[in-house]
């Protein structure tokens, strides 16, 4: 016996399609949800819908397996058999994280789950806290990015559906790291979404990039809400994720007394307390807006942390060769990067001549371990033309710069797979739209953005070209070859000293701070008894420091130091201790 229940408030007439049999439903009731009990139907049955007439039988919007694809049936799964062994686990926090990025599609060979499952050792040597997936909800075709996701609450079967990202957590809680996922609230993937065959998920009143807006506060939108709410805590509760990241927040319209951020926090503060588990939520968001990040009891949305595209932005321009172009046209200046450093916002409400307008508010007493530090994500390495990394942008010197720069910072950092030993691999934009017209639009698409940006069309790697998808795997034997290993070991010696000092770990604003020379092109961080010092110029330049200073890193070998000064050639950074009592008392 199995209960089945949908909402479809636009329907006159609702059947289960199962066993292939058509059963009535009763509705709908006042809410919209039609429903049935329906005898010998287990784990494993396949079933749809049929709506009003249609004689096509469609996938549950709330559909559990789609083992078959998007387009195909649902499958009835059971949450509670898989046998769950992590049960002592318990999360770090937040604000102690080193995060690592990945996309289970290019993490391996075999780009599964479980094949993942056999790296998780090597995160927890890299010194990894938290294992952030993009997205895993099912979407058309075999491989994306996940972002067109469509059966939102289905794991994307090529990747090993439902119990394999079961099995992927209760590995990864057994090695200590912490899983966080990348859910996409703001809009439907274009093929396969039949959404709109059942209710108003999406409106026309408010536009997006990728057309109408989800309605968030329109007719029915309470049980949209309720769609993405239950489609949160289902991550949370039955996968045992500890936290999630939302996709572009800055793209919700919603002018509801209670934000959805807010009812999303609250909802999740409640399962937290329920569980006993440790539970994050991350927003990424282009709105410079503090209030995503404010408690709620400060009158803020609540969300956990973000992502910070200023601090980003900020380091990239001053590392990367060529003129900036598009939202990097805004940024190019030390005095930016020292700002991002102490502010957190570049962007407070000044004036963008990217956007012609003011943007931003200050961030305030907001402690900075509510923002996430990085030099590379998916979007700031797919979103370039030829998916090319920092350490093929700007040369390893400049690399090893920004690794120190981001793992350093007041931030909580963020390491996207294979930069940690310079990636050979590009991560390129790819798509596998099994509609036709879908898949040129796309190709076609991609082609006229970026020739926008005066790029060469025929240079452009064509999204829906299968070798796209398998040039941006991760060539993992390059792990100990010459730079690779070189770069491996820096990363791993600058993740070190973060963890183990106290000083990298104060996100309390106001700890930080910068001084700088445009025209020579150098800058100095301090926190703390750390000093972090950077030589971005031509020519060597040489610093004082306090008697005593001991470096406890340094990018290059070409760096001198004595016992009052140390000596940078161009494009080399070192990480020093500064404070002699402190040098003492560890020796």
């Amino acid at each position: 016996m199995h209960q089945f229940e949908v909402w479809a408030p636009f329907a006159k007439s609702m059947a289960l399609g199962v066993n292939g049999r058509s059963l009535p439903m009763q509705g709908p009731d006042t809410q919209g949800w039609w429903r049935l009990e329906a005898s010998a139907v287990g784990p494993g049955t396949d079933y749809g819908y049929f709506i009003d007439a249609d004689e096509k039988c469609y996938p549950d919007p709330r559909s559990l397996w789609q083992p078959n694809g998007v387009h195909g049936l649902s499958r009835v799964y059971d949450q509670n058999a898989f046998a769950w062994t992590g049960g002592k686990f318990k999360a770090p926090p937040l604000s102690s994280g080193i995060i690592y990025e990945l996309h289970i599609g290019t993490f391996t060979a075999q780009g599964t789950l479980d094949a993942a499952i056999g790296k998780l050792d090597y995160l927890v040597d890299l010194g990894i806290t938290h294992v952030e997936l993009m997205p895993v909800a099912a979407f058309a075709g075999n491989h994306g990015w996940g972002y067109d996701g469509v059966a939102l609450y289905a794991v994307h079967q090529p990747y090993g559906g439902p119990d394999a990202l079961k099995r992927f957590v209760n590995a990864a809680h057994g090695k200590g790291l912490s899983v966080l996922l990348d859910v996409v609230y703001n809009h439907f993937g274009p093929v396969g979404n039949y959404s709109g065959k059942y209710g108003p998920y999406l409106v026309d009143a408010h536009h997006t990039p990728w057309g109408g807006a989800v309605n968030l506060e329109d007719a029915g939108s309470h049980q949209v809400r309720r769609f993405f709410c239950d489609n949160a805590l289902m991550w949370m509760r039955d996968y045992h994720i500890d936290g999630l990241r939302l996709d572009a927040v800055h793209a919700f319209v919603d002018r509801s007394a209670i934000h959805f951020l807010e009812q999303l926090a609250c909802e999740v503060e409640t399962l937290e307390a329920a569980s006993g588990r440790r539970l994050v939520v991350i927003a990424e968001s282009d709105l410079n807006d503090p209030r995503i990040v404010t408690p709620r009891e400060a009158g803020g949305l609540g969300m956990d942390a973000q992502w910070s595209d200023d601090f980003h932005h900020a380091l990239f321009t001053l590392l990367s060769p060529g003129p900036a172009e598009g939202y990097y046209a805004d940024f190019g200046s030390l005095a930016q990067l020292a700002k991002a450093m102490e502010s957190t916002y570049v962007y407070d409400g000044s004036y963008s001549t990217y956007r012609h307008r003011v943007h931003g508010r200050p961030a305030g007493r907001l402690s900075q371990h509510r923002f996430l530090g990085y030099i590379q994500n998916h979007d700031q390495v797919g979103n370039r033309a030829k998916g090319d990394r920092i350490s093929s942008i700007a040369g390893l010197g400049r690399a090893k710069i920004a690794a120190a720069v981001v793992l350093m910072s007041p931030f909580i950092p963020m390491v996207f797979q294979g930069e940690e030993w310079a990636a050979s691999s590009p991560f390129q934009y790819f798509a596998d739209h099994d509609d036709p017209e879908m898949a040129r639009s796309v190709s076609e698409g991609r082609k006229k953005e970026l020739s926008a940006f005066g790029r060469d069309p025929a240079s452009i790697p064509d999204p829906e070209c299968k070798e796209t998808f398998e040039r941006s795997r991760l060539k993992w034997e390059e792990v100990s070859l010459g730079e690779h290993r070189e770069m491996l070991a820096w990363y791993r010696e600058l993740i070190r000293l973060r963890r183990s000092t106290a000083w990298l770990n104060d996100g309390e604003p106001g700890n930080t701070k910068v001084f700088y020379d445009q025209q020579e092109k150098w800058f100095r961080m301090e926190r703390g008894s750390i000093s972090v010092i950077c030589n971005l110029g031509d020519a060597e330049h040489t610093f004082r420091v306090p008697e005593g200073s001991r470096a406890l890193l340094a990018s290059s070998e070409a760096v001198s130091m004595t016992n009052e000064s140390v000596t940078l050639v161009p494009d080399t950074i070192a990480v020093l201790n500064t404070d002699p009592i402190m040098i003492s008392a560890a020796s």
